[in-house]
C-alpha cells in the first residue's frame, strides 16, 4: 500500500461488503421486479443511506446479478476500482440468506479466522448489512427471504496475491470487509485487522512463537533465524503499537519484533507508530545510546550531526560497540510496557538492510 498521504481534504469511499451490499440489492430489485434501478440505496450500520450507480445488470438463469464498481475515496486501497457482482437466486426454504463464493472471492481454510474454515471470505458484518437490506427490499415488495446470495469480483485471486489474505488462509480470491460501510482514507484500518487475524490464525494452529516485522527484508531474517512457519509471520509494518496492544488481550508464548535500526530506534524512543508521520528518528537520542556504548565523547558528538540512523549504526560497527544490542534493549522497554501483565516472553532483534543480525534483545519475559 502506497503510505503518501496526499496534502488536503481527503474523500471518504466506500467497502467492499458496502459494495456487495448494494450489488446484491439491485439484483434482488431486478429478480423480483423485472427492472433495475438507476441508483440503489442500502442502509450502513450507522444509520446513513448513500446511493450506488450500477455498473452492469442483468438477468441469468434462475435469478439476477447486478455489478458496483468500488470507489475508495482517497485511500491507497488495492481493491479501489474492482466490480463486485451479487447473484441472487432462490434459496433452500428455511434457509434464510446464505453465502457463496463466486469467482475472485476467497474461502476460508484455516481456524482463528472469524469464519469457519470452509465458508465463503464475506465476513460477518458485511453479511450482516447485506440481509438487514435484503429483509428490508424484501418487505417492500412482498417477495421471497430464502435467497443464495454469491458474490465474485472478477480478478479478485490476481489482486488478492497483494494482501495477506493468502497468507491467513483465505485462498481464491480477496476477502468482502468492512464494519461500518465506509473507507476512512489512511485509517489503515484493513491492515490493522490483518495482523489480529494473523495473530487469531497463529493461536488457533497452536503456534507458540510469532514474529512481527516492519519489513520484508528483516521478515525474512527472522524466518530463517528460527524457521517459522509462514502463518507465524506477522506483517506487522509500522503498527508495533496495533500488535502489541491486541497480543496483550490474545497472548502467544514467544514473540519476536524484528527490524531495522531507524524503525527499532523510534520503538526504544517510546513510539509505538513507527511510521515517519508519528515523529522521526531522533538522533540526539541515538547520540546517547552510542554513549553507553563507551564511544569517545568525539565520537558521541559527530554523530549528533548524522543524517540518518544507518550512518550512526555503520560509525558504531566500525568502531566495534554495540549500538545495535543497546536500541534493541530500549525497544524491549517500549514493548514490554504496551506488553504489560501478559504471560509472554518478548525478544528484539535488529537487522541491517542485508538482512544480517546487527542488534538482540533476547527473550525475556514481560510480566
Amino acid at each position: 500500500m502506497d503510505e503518501s498521504k496526499p496534502a488536503g481534504p481527503l474523500r471518504r469511499g466506500w467497502t467492499t461488503g458496502a459494495c456487495a451490499t448494494a450489488a446484491a440489492k439491485a439484483a434482488y430489485l431486478g429478480w423480483q421486479t423485472g427492472g433495475f434501478p438507476d441508483l440503489v440505496e442500502i442502509a450502513l450500520p450507522g444509520g446513513a443511506r448513500p446511493a450506488f450507480s450500477l455498473a452492469i445488470h442483468e438477468f441469468c438463469e434462475g435469478g439476477a446479478r447486478a455489478g458496483i464498481v468500488k470507489d475508495a475515496g482517497d485511500d491507497p486501497d488495492v481493491t479501489h476500482g474492482a466490480l463486485v457482482i451479487a447473484t441472487i437466486r432462490s434459496g433452500v426454504p428455511g434457509s434464510g440468506v446464505t453465502f457463496r463464493a463466486g469467482e475472485g472471492v476467497g474461502t476460508v481454510t484455516r481456524a482463528g479466522l472469524p469464519l469457519p474454515p470452509g465458508e465463503p471470505a464475506i465476513n460477518p458484518a458485511p453479511r450482516q448489512m447485506i440481509r438487514d437490506n435484503l429483509e428490508e427490499v424484501a418487505r417492500n415488495v412482498g417477495g421471497p427471504i430464502d435467497i443464495e446470495v454469491e458474490i465474485s469480483i472478477p480478478g479478485g485471486e490476481a489482486i488478492a496475491q497483494k494482501t495477506l489474505n493468502p497468507r491467513l488462509g483465505i485462498l481464491g480470491g480477496l476477502s468482502i470487509l468492512g464494519t461500518t460501510g465506509v473507507v476512512v482514507p489512511y485509517s489503515c484500518s484493513a491492515w490493522i485487522h490483518s495482523i489480529y487475524r494473523g495473530i487469531d490464525v497463529a493461536r488457533a494452529g497452536g503456534l507458540d512463537h510469532v514474529a512481527g516485522a516492519t519489513g520484508s527484508t528483516s521478515e525474512k531474517a527472522v524466518q530463517a533465524l528460527y524457521d517459522l512457519p509462514e502463518q507465524a509471520l506477522i506483517d506487522m509494518g509500522d503498527f508495533a503499537g496495533g500488535m502489541l496492544k491486541y497480543l496483550r488481550r490474545n497472548p502467544v508464548p514467544k514473540v519476536t519484533i524484528a527490524g531495522g535500526i531507524a524503525k527499532m530506534t523510534k520503538l526504544g524512543q517510546g513510539l509505538l507508530d513507527l511510521h515517519s508521520r508519528s515523529g522521526a528518528v531522533d538522533l540526539a537520542w541515538l547520540a546517547e545510546r552510542l554513549a553507553e556504548t563507551g564511544a569517545e565523547p568525539a565520537v558521541v558528538e559527530r554523530t549528533r550531526g548524522a543524517n540518518t540512523a544507518l550512518e550512526v549504526l555503520e560509525i558504531a560497527n566500525r568502531l566495534n560497540l554495540p549500538l545495535g544490542d543497546i536500541v534493541a534493549q530500549y525497544a524491549w522497554r517500549t514493548a514490554a510496557k504496551a506488553l504489560r501483565g501478559a504471560e509472554i516472553a518478548l525478544e528484539i532483534i535488529v537487522f541491517d538492510r542485508d538482512g544480517q543480525r546487527v542488534g538482540r534483545m533476547p527473550f525475556h519475559p514481560v510480566a
